[in-house]
């Protein structure tokens, strides 16, 4: 029971990575704090945790928008006592396309979910995390913009290794409170991000030196070690969970 007593807050909770972690996190012992933007599929996620005797709540909102991610917190405290750590997962691809035929408006969405909302997020969990007596966050980055600049995808990539540099400095920041942080990069997963074409799995799977695509549990269990004490020693990392892909260039 990895994670026995602990409240996590988990966004980007209704579906793919954020709800598999949603599970597996409860299921080792941890009260779940879930958002997302769908009420019925958050809905539903508590009620498959509290069927299995776990324990969770879920907040329907925007992680673009400061007031959320305090709201998040604030209900972790009044409904579990505290704080302990924090899956930010939240995010979104955006429409494709190079950067001079990008609008303005997608630059702006895809930055404000992507990575505005990591800065909210840190700025109000820190804090209750210190009254907790430390904790662990975890930004979901990616591999594209880290180690591979994927075409069409500007704005992802500037946001997700943003990300990356938000966490080193938090890390820095913090660690002598007892507070860890680290981006978790995945590879290729089969979440509702990847669409349903066929070819377009194949291909992604052709990246990976797995020669496959992650499942969203697989990724989940890379985040409850960067969230557990067998993380104890890691902070300030970007860690791949990527199947090979940054090393694959056939």
């Amino acid at each position: 029971m990895e994670l026995q007593g602990k409240t996590i807050i988990i966004t980007g909770a209704s579906s793919g990575i954020g709800a598999a972690a949603a599970l597996l996190f409860a299921s080792t012992g941890a009260n779940v704090v879930l958002g997302a933007r769908r009420q019925g599929e958050l809905d539903r996620l508590v009620g498959q945790i509290t069927q299995s005797h776990g324990n969770a709540v879920c907040l329907v909102g925007d992680v673009s928008e400061e007031a959320y991610n305090q709201e998040l917190v604030t209900l972790a405290e009044q409904q579990f006592g505290g704080l302990h750590g924090a899956f930010n997962n939240a995010g979104t691809t955006g429409d494709m396309g190079s950067i001079p035929d990008m609008k303005t408006e997608t630059w702006q969405e895809v930055l404000a979910v992507n990575l505005t909302s990591g800065f909210f997020a840190a700025k109000h969990q820190i804090p209750s995390l210190r009254k907790s007596g430390g904790g662990s966050l975890v930004f979901t980055s990616s591999f594209v913009g880290h180690t591979i600049g994927f075409p069409g995808m500007g704005a992802y990539a500037a946001a997700k290794a943003g990300l990356i540099g938000m966490t080193q400095v938090l890390a820095a920041e913090h660690g002598g409170e007892g507070i860890r942080v680290n981006a978790l990069l995945p590879g290729g997963t089969m979440t509702p991000m990847a669409g349903e074409d066929a070819d377009f799995h194949a291909m992604v799977r052709g990246f990976h030196a797995l020669k496959r695509m992650a499942e969203p549990a697989e990724i989940a269990q890379a985040a409850l070690f960067l969230l557990s004490d067998r993380a104890s020693f890691v902070t300030g990392s970007a860690m791949l969970a990527d199947g090979g892909n940054s090393i694959t260039k056939l």
